[in-house]
């Protein structure tokens, strides 16, 4: 019997379906599988990591148990999902072969090497082989199949470490926030390896934001031949002296030249999320994109790589559109040529993300055609000729100058048609001739403080930083959202965030800074080429938090976060306040958790609520009811407003 292992059920689904004509779909335990009569054969789904490292349960009360304690603490193996790994062993109990199909990275590797280590368990002499795939389609998955080779332990090891690391760092870290702040149960802090130094990220650019200083300086125009021509000035009175000294202009250059626009770069996992993350929240476009994979219509959605290999066929991936809703685009690239644009990146394991498939509308949902189209179309724009302009320079005597830009050649811009080019008109000139001003007039402006975070652009400084992975960025931001401590895209820091930073910039800023995190990544790397021992990656980890346990006046750790908190909790009253609590003169607030509705200040003693309208847009307003005397509030929807007392 052979014994076929995949990381989830729908990537079982179609192995089998590739590999075999015959193809039941059985359950047992209330897990589904495939099995292939004519083959003897069984593909089983996992769902992920089926166990997971844990603490020994002794250590689980976060009073009693010193923190030290953690530190010299074995790890303990916990099964995350009973009824798969039941199934997997019976099913492995009588194989003669086992083939281990799992996601071709990190993580893939480690969930193929628990399962082997189980499998062993009840049948150890078991034969083992391992496929390797960057895409779920015939071709790719036969040819794995025919190739099929042996487990990389090292690359599983990297994995296994970073998991032991990140509970040490996580469980240490948060405990020693919670416990000093006195914030235990549901309302713990958080904190991790990288979501420290990430949300400093974050909070730092907040501070930038809020003590940035704007400087005011003024542009001067003049008009001449319909055209405005500028100059920068940092005073009103030079720009004003400037003016009034002219009523005509003489053009000292004049330049016309046809500019190439680069294409854009194939798709790695941190270029797709930048990306995907203009149309949804980078863990959402994530999820669409590994099910995509999964259903065999793009590759691997997880890859640092952004060359194309030479043996990606991809005029044949081109060709494959000419019948489908990107038809003109494929015959665009196609009449003019292939030449693929290169990243910086290039690696081994996995090609840029690509189409592998072609789909239509009907076949998918609504989000998953916006992330298929957005793979289809960088794709072909990757292949297609430069954007071509046509640049337009002009100098005018007292520093006054102009600038015009005109598309005369879309090339790839006809295809990944996300952003409208920006032109700009000037005529031609001729050098020496004297013009007649037309109009002047001076502008005031002002510096602007740097931007905020984008999910997008944060997951691309994230990289920048060593921070994370490709695989782990999106779940890191994901986190900080959940866990409250930053809100709104772009992204903004709550007053948690800036009190668990500011606590712990004074009393521990080593783990906020990256330096360490992105030396344990590099370390991951190395584990993964056979360079280092894991064992001593794991040991610096546990003197490094040693370290800081010893140094660490929680005392002043835990003041600066209740200190935040108090401000948080004063901030949320005074905003969602409507009015007074008529059982117990508490504060009726507004609040949020999975539904809106009205709450008392004073819960759980007091749990007086009245339920709110769940849609359209809630403001709370000035006007007061007569009766109850608590605000008024307002539902906005498409075409209607309407406005009512909560407690009427």
């Amino acid at each position: 019997m052979w014994l076929i292992v995949a990381e989830k059920d729908k990537s079982a689904r179609r192995i089998a379906r590739i590999l075999f004509k015959d193809v039941k779909v059985l359950k047992k335990n209330q897990v589904n599988y495939y099995f292939s009569p004519s083959n003897k054969a069984f593909v089983l789904g996992l769902k992920g990591h089926i166990v997971e490292y844990d603490f020994p349960e002794e250590l689980n009360n976060w009073r009693r148990t010193p923190l030290e304690a953690l530190l010299k603490a074995k790890f303990v193996v916990k099964v995350k999902e009973k009824n798969v790994v039941k199934t997997l062993l019976e099913l492995a109990k009588d194989a003669e072969r086992v083939t281990i199909a799992t996601d071709y990275d990190r993580e893939g590797e480690f969930i193929g090497l628990t399962a082997v280590k189980l499998i062993q368990k009840v049948n150890p002499g078991v034969k083992i082989e391992r496929v390797r795939f960057s895409a779920l389609t015939p071709v790719d998955v036969r040819r794995a199949f025919e190739n099929p080779t042996s487990l990389d332990l090292n690359l599983a090891k990297s994995a296994e470490v970073r998991h032991k690391v990140d509970l040490l760092w996580g469980a240490i870290l948060t405990r020693l926030l919670s416990l000093s702040a006195n914030r235990l149960g549901r309302d713990f802090l958080s904190v991790g390896r990288v979501q420290s130094p990430t949300l400093r990220l974050i909070v730092e650019r907040e501070e930038q934001i809020k003590s940035f200083k704007s400087k005011y300086y003024y542009n001067a125009f003049v008009k001449v031949r319909g055209i405005y021509a500028k100059r920068k000035f940092e005073k009103e009175e030079e720009a004003k002296a400037v003016l009034e000294s002219i009523n005509t202009l003489k053009v000292l250059s004049f330049k016309k030249s046809v500019v190439e626009e680069k294409k854009p770069i194939p798709f790695n996992t941190t270029e797709f999320l930048k990306e995907a993350s203009k149309f949804m929240k980078p863990d959402k476009a994530m999820a669409i994109a590994e099910n995509l994979y999964m259903e065999g219509y793009i590759s691997y959605p997880r890859t640092d790589n952004t060359v194309y290999p030479k043996t990606l066929n991809l005029k044949k991936l081109v060709e494959m559109f000419l019948s489908s809703d990107f038809k003109d685009h494929a015959e665009f690239v196609l009449k003019h040529g292939i030449e693929p644009s290169r990243g910086r990146k290039e690696t081994s394991d996995h090609p840029p993300i690509h189409p592998t498939a072609v789909a239509s509308k009907d076949e998918l949902s609504k989000d998953e055609w916006t992330i298929y189209e957005l793979v289809v179309k960088r794709f072909l724009a990757t292949l297609a000729p430069k954007a071509k302009w046509e640049v337009k320079r002009v100098e005018f005597e007292q520093g006054f100058k102009a600038m015009g830009k005109k598309l005369i050649f879309a090339g790839w811009r006809l295809i990944y048609d996300y952003s409208k080019p920006e032109e700009s008109y000037i005529p031609d000139f001729k050098v020496g001739e004297v013009l007649v001003v037309e109009e002047k007039k001076i502008k005031k402006e002002k510096t602007k403080p740097p931007s905020r975070y984008t999910t997008g652009t944060l997951i691309k400084v994230m990289e920048s930083l060593g921070l994370g992975t490709k695989s782990t960025r999106h779940e890191i931001i994901k986190k900080l959202y959940d866990r409250k401590y930053i809100y709104g895209n772009p992204i903004r820091p709550t007053n948690l965030a800036f009190a668990v930073i500011n606590a712990l910039k004074e009393t521990a800023e080593v783990v906020t800074l990256p330096d360490m995190t992105a030396k344990l990544e590099r370390d991951m790397t190395a584990i993964a080429e056979g360079r280092i021992d894991e064992k001593d990656v794991l040991k610096e980890s546990v003197v490094f938090l040693s370290r800081i346990l010893k140094s660490v006046d929680r005392e002043r750790l835990g003041s600066i976060i209740k200190e935040g908190i108090e401000k948080d909790r004063e901030e949320e009253m005074e905003k969602n306040a409507i009015g007074s609590c008529p059982e117990c003169g508490g504060v009726l607030l507004v609040k949020r958790a999975n539904k809106r509705f009205i709450g008392c200040s004073n819960y759980p003693k007091c749990k007086f609520s009245r339920p709110l309208p769940q849609k359209g847009r809630l403001v709370t307003t000035s006007k007061v009811c007569e009766k109850h005397g608590v605000k008024i509030l307002r539902i906005v929807e498409k075409d209607r407003k309407w406005e009512f007392c909560p407690l009427c």
